[in-house]
């Protein structure tokens, strides 16, 4: 449990940036009963992959300033009436301080620690079993919901093993032997026998499981409740928050990770014997990576739209243990003061209201010799900022290579883009990596009871297994 006091001492509330908004006045959380094993009829666990501490902070910052309102997650912390339980975790790999998705996910998943890379892959070279599969055969509906390509690391972790991310074919593979009930997310190319190495059909394979294949969102509306679902919205990962809300095909075709959500909650809350559900943010990490602000905060928010969806699916009910995380923070970025007194900051934050495009769709779009001309055209249109002429040539100089910095990690395109944009946003970033940073955590429902202020990545396996009831299955891997 935390205090408002409390967590007004850590900024994020702060007067300077963020407007009142008429939040109540929370002294504590509500207390938390006792819990029993077997008290969760259902599991779900959100994941904001990526997410330092500076990302939570600035969707709240980007949010509140632009749309009226907090996050849901922070709203969560600042009522009496739902008791919840805050802490920090420690998500080290075995082999790192700074964990891989993989890892970090398969921490949850098999409630092991294992070396960076794998996913549920022992130190000792053995596949793990993974905690869907396991609410699978304890009767339990299972379900998989994504930004990023649906064989990506964190989804992958919660039913499959192999010892390399990079086998995504084979993750795919593994997603219909685990008979994963709900499958949403990117990655046509793993699941098409025509982008397959192997020439495999999946899809061909899943329908002849059951499946209903969707390959939009007006295929995933209309799909049957009563089928399982393999929902597959693009190529490679869903495209950023930024570019999929000015794009009008993108709109129209791909679900949001909130609209996913629902249509994953309307069917596996159908199953009498309950369910257990990941969600995944996954382009929050993407952005971190490439240094890409509106990618990185509009997915942030866009993440936590899909939080405000499960908080209502549980609103006034007690049988649900909820989740919301991050597998370890990526790139630290956080606003910067600016101007006297620092009074610039906030205004040079709202800048990000105007941007249409991320940094990536910058990229993909130059030809590959641009000019100076070309770049500026193009930032401008993605960001709507009249660019120094020093700022356009620092980003030529970085895509030819030929720029040096101090840390020299920071000398890509993308990292140069993302500093060069902090003069005129305020944002900045460490570096493009993963860091080993004690993540957020907040736990609601039957076992949050149970949890310290600071926990161990693996413990959260054991809180799912015991709370759902299911620990005889995961003693019988």
């Amino acid at each position: 449990m935390i205090s408002r006091k409390d967590f007004l001492k850590t900024g994020a509330l702060s007067a300077l940036t963020i407007p009142a908004m008429g939040l109540p006045r929370a002294t504590q959380a509500a207390p938390a009963k006792k819990s029993y094993d077997g008290d969760a009829k259902n599991v779900i666990f959100i994941v904001a992959d990526g997410m330092s501490h500076g990302t939570f902070a600035l969707g709240d910052l980007v949010k509140s300033r632009q749309y009226g309102q907090h996050l849901h997650w922070t709203q969560l912390y600042n009522q009496t009436e739902r008791p919840y339980h805050r802490g920090l975790m420690d998500m080290a790999s075995a082999n790192s301080i700074v964990t891989d998705s993989a890892a970090a996910a398969s921490s949850w998943g098999s409630g092991q620690r294992i070396n960076n890379g794998g996913i549920n892959w022992s130190t000792e070279g053995k596949p793990l079993r993974s905690i869907l599969p396991i609410f699978r055969d304890a009767g339990k509906k299972t379900g998989l919901v994504t930004t990023t390509r649906m064989t990506h690391a964190t989804p992958a972790s919660f039913a499959t093993a192999v010892s390399s991310r990079n086998f995504e074919d084979q993750i795919a593979e593994q997603y219909l032997e685990a008979k994963v009930d709900v499958l949403m997310g990117g990655g046509h190319r793993h699941f098409a026998a025509d982008r397959r190495d192997d020439g495999k059909d999946l899809y061909g394979e899943f329908r002849k499981a059951g499946y209903t294949i969707a390959r939009n969102k007006s295929e995933m509306m209309s799909a049957s409740s009563s089928d399982p679902i393999l929902g597959i919205y693009s190529d490679s990962h869903l495209p950023y928050t930024t570019d999929h809300k000015t794009d009008a095909e993108l709109a129209s075709n791909v679900p949001t990770l909130a609209e996913m959500t629902v249509s994953a909650l309307e069917r596996l809350d159908s199953h009498p014997d309950g369910f257990i559900l990941q969600i995944e943010g996954g382009r929050v990490d993407h952005a971190a990576h490439g240094n890409d602000v509106s990618g990185l905060i509009y997915d942030m928010i866009a993440f936590d739209d899909a939080v405000g969806e499960v908080l209502a699916f549980t609103e006034n009910r007690d049988d649900t243990l909820v989740i919301i995380t991050t597998d370890h923070g990526n790139a630290n970025p956080g606003i910067n003061g600016a101007g006297p007194g620092y009074s610039n900051a906030p205004l040079m934050l709202d800048q990000l209201h105007n941007f249409r495009h991320t940094n990536e769709w910058v990229f993909y779009n130059l030809p590959e010799e641009p000019t100076a001309g070309q770049v500026r055209e193009l930032l401008m249109e993605a960001t709507q900022l009249d660019l120094a002429e020093m700022d356009i040539e620092m980003v030529m100089k970085a895509m030819k290579g030929e720029l040096a910095t101090p840390y020299r990690a920071e000398r890509t395109a993308s990292s140069v883009l993302g500093k060069v944009l902090a003069n005129y946003v305020s944002v900045n970033f460490i570096g493009d990596v993963h860091t080993g940073d004690y993540v957020e955590l907040a736990v609601l429902g039957p076992g949050m009871d149970r949890m310290d202020s600071f926990t161990r990545n693996t413990e959260l396996f054991d809180l799912m297994v015991d709370m759902a009831g299911v620990r005889a299955m995961a003693k019988s891997a």
